[in-house]
């Protein structure tokens, strides 16, 4: 199925309000769960850059896994960063937490400042795909862990309409109809393959993470 792309920021007040609000557990919760598998040597310190980090959960739930890490979630869109940090005033994370609007590429943003680089279903919204690998590069510091997840195009409309109403049945019609559209909007292992080599970042892993996540994971 031929790729069809969809609007590159998602920053509706309805829309962030319903992504606030959305259970992503089994998503984000995996996200989180592989990195700590994937990268146990990490220092006790450090610096990550989540990249398109929306509401927050991603960053703050790194922050909890994470006690010595300081955790910048970035975003394009400022009602989303609005959600993001209504959701941190609940926690108690001190300052190791905070949230900046920038839209990649952004060359204000500090190269070679992150220990870790992460983003979580950015790569799809982004109309230029090797903005993201880009930034990842430019970002993150010599050795710096490296991990991104996103959906799998599915081979069809009627597969893609098939994963909405298995994994979002009872969901807001506005998130049924993002869950669509991010399906038909994301690449294919072998798309994202053929990016890092065009990056130079081929020494990074693609692997398969869900029936509808590939995930990229290594080190700098």
């Amino acid at each position: 199925m031929k790729r069809v792309p969809e609007p590159e920021l998602m920053d509706g007040e309805a829309q962030t309000l319903a992504y606030a609000q959305a259970d992503f557990e089994e998503a984000n919760s995996l996200f989180t769960s592989r990195f700590l598998e994937r990268f146990t040597e990490l220092d006790p310190s450090g610096d990550m850059a989540d990249l398109g980090c929306g509401p927050g959960d991603i960053a703050i739930r790194m922050a909890v896994a994470l006690p010595g890490w300081r955790v910048t979630g970035i975003d394009a869109g400022e009602n989303m960063l609005q959600r993001a940090r209504e959701r941190l005033n609940s926690k108690s994370l001190g300052d190791r937490v905070s949230f900046m609007q920038a839209y990649l590429p952004d060359p204000s943003l500090p190269e070679g400042a992150w220990d870790a680089v992460i983003s979580n279903s950015l790569l799809h919204h982004l109309p230029e795909p090797l903005v993201l690998w880009k930034a990842i590069s430019d970002l993150g510091a010599a050795g710096a862990a490296v991990q991104v997840m996103d959906l799998i195009r599915p081979d069809s409309e009627i597969a893609a309409q098939g994963l909405v109403d298995k994994y979002a049945d009872g969901a807001p019609q506005i998130l049924r109809e993002d869950f669509y559209n991010s399906l038909l909007a994301a690449y294919t292992t072998r798309e994202i393959k053929e990016q890092l080599v065009q990056a130079g970042l081929d020494s990074l892993r693609v692997d398969s993470a869900s029936d509808r996540h590939w995930i990229v994971s290594g080190t700098l």
